[in-house]
């Protein structure tokens, strides 16, 4: 009998806390792909939109049921990107082949494009948890330019909790809006906070110490849509990749919640290991 009221004490403290966003695909990232589809192909677009200081690249999955979706990237190396993991395998549905662009603000035009079906996938990631959400992209070579080059990663102990830390993506400039006239990839500035805080929304089983969390103050989020993208502090070339875009609220992006990436000082190794 004590064992089982410890067990409804357990589940009763776990469903008191928020749930992150899951089987990311089906969720969103299909419909936002469609959505970003229609909206460039209406466009008079002559393929000449190119993106500053492109470190992150947009990527279109097409998955084996024959549907496409949408998530980001950064281009570590010539040859080698990082994405979330979840952006091949969410759990319920299973990439095929990527098309990874960079150097274009747009996703279905322009810039350099680039097929690939080379991914790595951290070997401890929790499609349930979205633990370890981060895989390598191993694609043909492309030349760094103007408008296409590498992001340093990050390494040490540094938490970046109080740092203001900035967002690249695809993903919905917000919840139940549609596309907008200007829906190129765009940027969002976010404070960074600490585990603990984040911990309070999504609870211990969501947060460890691999995950890093951003305020959602003032709906100033990453969105569906943005999964896999870049979160970064610095400028210029000078950028320094601290997170790789991983969930948002399952309700969510703009009602205030935290979102959460996987914190790259965690998988330094694992990333270095495999350029």
């Amino acid at each position: 009998m004590k064992s089982f009221l410890l067990l409804l004490v357990v589940v009763a403290a776990v469903a008191a806390y928020e749930q992150p966003l899951i089987h990311y695909h089906s969720a969103a990232g299909i419909a936002q792909a469609e959505r970003i589809k229609q909206f460039e192909s209406a466009l008079d677009f002559d393929g000449s939109s190119r993106i500053a200081g492109g470190q992150s690249g947009g990527l279109i999955i097409s998955l084996t049921n024959g549907r496409q979706s949408a998530c980001g990237s950064s281009m570590l190396t010539n040859t080698r990107a990082v994405t979330a993991a979840h952006c091949w395998w969410d759990g319920q549905n299973q990439g095929r082949q990527l098309t990874v662009v960079y150097g274009s603000n747009r996703l279905f035009s322009g810039g350099v494009r680039v097929n690939t079906n080379n991914v790595q996938m951290h070997q401890q990631y929790n499609t349930r948890t979205l633990h370890n959400d981060i895989a390598i992209i191993v694609h043909g070579h492309v030349g760094f330019s103007n408008t296409i080059n590498r992001v340093n990663i990050a390494s040490g102990n540094n938490n970046f909790a109080g740092q203001t830390a900035t967002a690249a993506g695809y993903g919905r400039i917000g919840d139940n809006v549609d596309i907008s006239p200007n829906q190129d990839k765009r940027q969002v500035n976010m404070p960074v906070i600490t585990n603990a805080a984040c911990i309070s929304t999504f609870g211990p089983i969501s947060i460890i110490s691999s995950t890093l969390c951003t305020s959602g103050a003032g709906g100033r989020s990453i969105c569906p849509g943005d999964s896999g993208g870049p979160l970064t502090v610095g400028s210029g070339n000078n950028r320094v990749l601290i997170g790789v875009s991983s969930f948002v609220h399952i309700s969510g992006c703009t009602r205030g919640h935290p979102a959460g990436f996987a914190r790259v000082t965690s998988f330094n190794n694992w990333i270095r290991q495999r350029l």
